[in-house]
């Protein structure tokens, strides 16, 4: 007898989906604890920003063949670096 469902063969997240929302986890077998690490190695945080500076880093991120949150991080970061070198005086 196989251990697998009809989800083991699933193409796409819809049918996945639909999976799960006539099924539940406990149909299938002792539940068990499981133990496992997560080591996260960078985080993204969203922020406002106003449209047309939006539109402004879209254009010069285009403009430097990156993309505009490439372009934002590397400004973000001088901008730190210079706060920090001047706090330090």
């Amino acid at each position: 007898m196989s251990n697998k469902t009809s989800v083991s063969y699933a193409s796409n997240y819809e049918d996945i989906g639909e999976f799960w929302d006539t099924h539940d986890a406990t149909e299938f077998g002792e539940q068990t604890d499981a133990e496992f690490e997560v080591d996260i190695k960078s985080q993204q945080r969203y922020f406002f920003l106003d449209n047309q500076l939006s539109l402004k880093i879209k254009q010069i991120a285009t403009r430097r063949g990156i993309s505009g949150s490439e372009l934002l991080n590397l400004w973000v970061q001088e901008k730190i670096n210079q706060i920090q070198t001047v706090d330090k005086i």
